[in-house]
């Protein structure tokens, strides 16, 4: 194989060896799963692989190539996909014991996009179960560890997927969000993730709901996990676009970015609020990558806005939250958790999960009142600089339910919720995000940063990433690496 060292190559680059024939899809795949054997274990985070299956479709790929074929934009790259999303032919259990053997017969809409570029999955990531925590473990595969540092946690729910991009078991990753999936483990791996705007991208065929649900949760995305903006952007535009019902009448045209030049864009920074206050390591990072965009001649602001408090979106977000990871649980199942809720607070997430339809509705008009003044505020600036978590990866904490753990920021016992803080404040307005890394703490841990920009127009966030990436040095390997 003509390329030495291929694992931190992105997949636009690998798509384009293959293309000229530098290296051939099995050469890579091979590579790959020999990495994924030698190097697995002691972190955990690709659960399944279906090697002979992703053999065939590496060598019909090479048959394409050397027969001139049309190909797709990631003909032939091997790849790995979170456990939660259906991948026909290959077990997906999303953490679950009751799906420890199920084998779809069917993609996932994202996993079936993606094969329909060209791309050679051969394995599944690990995550939480159902995707419902921002730790990754489960009772089938256990425990994912932080290549950063194994006694932390890769975040979640995509945290098997976050983690395998950090450890190059995989150049691209598909992940899912809806109170910060996507993008914890970006922050808490130091890879790249982008939180599409809300349903840009269909998902059906995750799991939760049950194996064959058709409804997209509320606040719920599919979106790329990678290690470059690039890919980011290819994942991006792979993915989107309206489902097979809706193709017959909609069209998805994303605008242009708002600026090019780091010059034009306008800047909004809001690290600090007394909500969900940082650790003094976190905020440092994020003003040092604040004052680096505004001293490459951004317009940036320190103060502006939007006209709510954080504090009122975060319990709208809790309410809708609940409302919508809650759906499907028994009566006996919310009772138990308002009681372990009622210890711990989170109050509006049970309050949520137990909401009647007119309670929704009140909840939903509150969160569009909350969009529209996101909307006015946009109008005036173009992106606004955010942290994604108030901490680095922490360690792993399986002890309690998770409404009973806590977090320590600098020496202080805070809610363990307090993670999704950040990241609630965008998803629940369905805004895009797109999160890159932005410097290591004292101990070496990745934090980092949210570019948040205005509803659909996730080119603008990829853009401004592209110049906050090469200012900040972007993706680094982990040390062993």
């Amino acid at each position: 194989m003509s390329l030495s060292d291929p694992f931190y190559l992105s997949a636009t680059r690998l798509a384009a060896a293959i293309r000229d024939r530098e290296v051939s899809s099995l050469e890579l795949l091979e590579a790959f799963l020999g990495r994924v054997k030698n190097r697995n274990e002691p972190l955990n985070l690709v659960v399944t692989v279906d090697a002979e299956r992703a053999r065939e479709q590496a060598r019909a790929a090479d048959e394409a190539v050397a027969s001139g074929a049309v190909l797709g934009p990631l003909h032939g790259v091997p790849m790995t996909i979170k456990d939660s999303f259906s991948t026909a032919g290959m077990r997906t259990t999303s953490g679950a014991p009751e799906l420890a053997s199920y084998v779809p017969e069917v993609d996932a809409v994202p996993v079936a996009r993606l094969r329909a570029a060209g791309a050679v999955v051969f394995g599944k990531t690990n995550l939480p179960l159902y995707a419902g925590d921002v730790q990754s473990y489960n009772e089938v595969f256990g425990q994912s560890n932080n290549p950063w540092d194994a006694s932390r946690t890769v975040g979640g729910s995509s945290g098997g997927s976050a983690g395998a991009l950090a450890a190059g078991f995989t150049p691209l990753e598909l992940g899912s969000d809806i109170g910060g999936s996507i993008r914890n483990p970006a922050h808490s791996c130091g890879v790249m993730g982008h939180k599409p705007s809300y349903r840009i991208v269909p998902a059906q065929g995750q799991i939760p709901g049950p194996p064959g649900t058709l409804t997209q949760a509320d606040i719920a995305v599919a979106g790329p996990l990678a290690r470059t903006v690039e890919d980011l952007e290819l994942g991006l535009n792979l993915l989107a676009g309206p489902d097979a019902w809706e193709s017959v009448g909609w069209q998805l045209a994303l605008p242009e970015p708002r600026q090019k030049r780091i010059e034009d864009f306008r800047v909004a920074v809001w690290v600090d609020d007394s909500f969900c206050p940082l650790s003094v390591e976190s905020r440092d990072l994020l003003h040092g990558a604040a004052r680096a965009v505004e001293e490459a001649g951004a317009r940036v602001s320190w103060e502006a806005r939007p006209d709510f408090e954080f504090s009122y979106s975060g319990r709208v977000f809790a309410q809708l939250l609940g409302a919508a990871q809650c759906g499907g649980f028994s009566h006996d199942q919310i009772e138990k958790m308002a009681a372990e809720v009622a210890q711990g607070g989170g109050e509006a997430f049970v309050e949520g999960a137990t909401l009647r339809h007119r309670g929704w509705l009140s909840a939903n008009e509150r969160r569009l009142q909350l969009r529209r003044k996101w909307f006015d505020f946009f109008a005036d600036w173009d992106v606004v600089l955010m942290p994604v978590s108030p901490v680095p990866a922490i360690p792993h904490d399986h002890t309690e339910a998770m409404s009973l753990r806590t977090i320590v920021v600098d020496g202080e016992s805070r809610p363990y919720g307090e993670q999704m803080k950040w990241m609630g404040l965008v998803g629940v307005a369905y805004l895009p995000s797109t999160v890159v890394p932005v410097g290591l703490t004292g101990a070496g841990l990745p934090v980092g940063m949210q570019l948040v920009g205005p509803y659909l127009e996730d080119r603008t966030t990829l853009e401004f990433a592209r110049h906050l990436t090469e200012m900040m040095g972007g993706f680094r390997r982990p040390p062993d690496f």
